[in-house]
């Protein structure tokens, strides 16, 4: 008896859909208000994601429909990904939608108070996809770190801007 291995080819195991998700909460000292401005203005993420090396605003007015030119380190490689505003419910909750062609996202920001400050709850879903879905067991084993490091990050910023 002969045994038989099957193997997919690479294309197929390109294609299987496994979407990375991280959720994380903090609270902050600085109230909603001033802490909902910062957030929905997306180029302020240079100031507190660590993947974003730059980010401009190319169209739009930071309200729904804007589109935004971001500049990520991923594991010491550049990408341009373009963000977009998807959604805003002004004070409470801003969702950005992120693409290129490796790359799928959405980026959801909540804000409510807390005491005399804020809790800011990050959601993130990213999907791989094409030949950098090769790389989706490296970035799910690296997304934890790299959630707590943004929180880290986000959190200290956000505490800054009420002082």
């Amino acid at each position: 008896m002969q045994l038989v291995r099957i193997v997919p080819p690479l294309a197929v195991l390109a294609t299987v859909a496994t979407m990375l998700r991280a959720k994380r909460t903090l609270v902050t000292s600085t109230p909603p208000g001033p802490v909902f401005d910062f957030l929905t203005d997306f180029r302020n993420a240079e100031q507190w994601d660590p993947g974003t090396v730059t980010c401009q605003l190319v169209e739009g007015d930071t309200g729904v429909g804007s589109v935004y030119r971001n500049v990520s380190s991923f594991f010491g490689k550049s990408m341009e990904i373009t963000y977009t505003t998807v959604e805003r419910d002004e004070g409470r909750r801003v969702v950005f939608r992120g693409h290129n062609d490796g790359f799928t996202g959405l980026d959801r920001l909540l804000v409510g108070a807390s005491g005399a400050g804020s809790e800011v709850t990050y959601e993130v879903e990213y999907d791989l996809h094409g030949s950098a879905r090769l790389a989706q067991p490296l970035a799910a084993a690296y997304l934890p770190l790299l959630a707590r490091k943004t929180m880290r990050q986000l959190g200290s910023t956000l505490d800054h801007l009420g002082r």
